[in-house]
Order: C-alpha cells, then structure tokens, then sequence
C-alpha cells in the first residue's frame, strides 16, 4: 500500500475515533432536574438558587432543567436524569402516584439532592424521611455560626476550612437518621442562640440508599448563599456526588 494511501487511512481512523469519543462524552455528559415546587413557605432565595444552579451546570458540562410542576414525577420522565434537586420545596408536594415513581427512579440507581428546606417537605412520606436523612423541627433567627468540617476528602467538603463561619438560616432536625448517613458538616451549637440538637448537630451529609445516592445540606436559605463560592463548590460537589460523577 502506498504512503499516501497509508497516511490517509490513518488521518481518517483517527477523525473517527475522535468523532465517536467527542459523541460518547457529549452522550454522558451528567443531567440534572431541578425541582422547586412548594405548598407551604415559599423561599424568596429559589429565583436565585435557580439561576446559581443553571450556571454551575454550565460551567461543569452538566445539563440542567428546572420545574416546579410534579407531573414530571414519571419514571419514563425521571429516567433521562442522573439526579434529582429539590430547592428549598416545602410541604406536600407529591401525590402517591409521583412518590412512587420517584421511588422506582432512585431505586434505580439514580441520585438526589435536597437543599436546606428539603428536609421541610413531605412528612407522611417515611421513605422520603429516609432518602432526606432527617425533617425538619424548627429554627432559631438568622446569625453567624461556625461549622465544622468532618470529612474533608468528599468532594463537597474537600475545597472548605475545617472551620467555617458563616451566616444562614441553621435548622433544628427531628426524626433524623444520622447512624445511616455520612456527616460531612456539623454545627457549632456554642456559637449560636436557639440550637436544638446538641453537640451533635449535623448540617450536611450523604448516603447511600435504596439503590441510588442522596446528598442533603441544611445550607441555602439566604440569596447571598448563591452568590457564596464556598457554598457554590459545597452544592456543585453534592451535585455530582448524587449524578455519580
């Protein structure tokens, strides 16, 4: 075979495997559902956690799509995302129908998210309690506090001090399942007015349950903190924690 004829073959191998790897990529790229439906409080901070979120994905080649509408709560639907968020919902928020389904989809291997008010959504739902890891009790004004960082190789927590003050809504748990998950954040009941779990009061964590993978944090109540970078890292690490990346 003539060199030419060699060398041209070889130029067109390789524009096919880079055509097949670049579709492969574009083919696994991670996506996300963002869920924000809400029957109770409705945070004035999910505008922003939304648009926070959205430019994350696109910043990290993650696909991202948002809705409030729990229609979307089909298997056939859910199937086409890696993980699940659900921002700052509250309430009652699914039917039994839609709870079902969404059961089957993290029984399927898939991941979900839950941000701050997360834990305040679906109290009748004792299988939810389980994939959120805790509910929701109540919560003392808004102030400074000082978190502490017990796992500093998950990606969530890996960028963060091992002490972290900032300022937010810190939430009081109930119902919490915390000898089953992996606490990555606790909170600093000394440095706060109106705590309710102790000395053992965790903010952030992650498991692995039913089939598929949960990440929750009790972070996100303010807007600021979808202006905050640590707390954007923290989120984005949760994120890909529960997309399997």
């Amino acid at each position: 075979m003539k060199t030419g004829l060699r060398f041209a073959l070889l130029l067109a191998l390789i524009s096919s495997m880079v055509v097949s790897l670049y579709s492969f990529t574009a083919r696994k790229a991670p996506r996300i559902l963002v869920f924000y439906k809400t029957n109770g409080f409705k945070h004035s901070s999910i505008p922003a956690g939304i648009k926070a979120i959205q430019k994350l994905s696109e910043e990290n080649s993650i696909r991202c799509d948002t809705t409030s509408d729990s229609l979307k709560f089909r298997y056939k639907t859910l199937k086409q995302y890696d993980a699940v968020v659900f921002l700052n919902t509250t309430g009652d928020v699914l039917g039994f129908q839609e709870q079902k389904e969404f059961e089957r989809y993290i029984q399927s291997g898939a991941g979900y998210v839950g941000i701050h008010a997360a834990a305040d959504t679906e109290f009748d739902w004792p299988w939810y309690n389980q994939l959120v890891g805790a509910y929701f009790k109540d919560h003392p004004a808004q102030q400074q506090a000082l978190l502490h960082v017990k796992d500093s190789k998950f990606p969530a927590t890996a960028h963060l001090p091992r002490e972290w003050s900032r300022w937010d809504e810190w939430y009081n748990y109930k119902d919490t399942h915390w000898d089953k998950v992996n606490v990555l954040l606790t909170l600093d009941e000394k440095t706060i007015k109106g705590g309710g779990n102790g000395d053992f009061h965790p903010m952030a964590w992650y498991r692995s349950f039913d089939g598929g993978r949960s990440f929750y944090t009790g972070l996100g109540h303010t807007e600021a903190s979808y202006e905050d970078d640590l707390f954007l890292k923290h989120l984005l690490g949760g994120i890909k924690y529960a997309a399997g990346r």
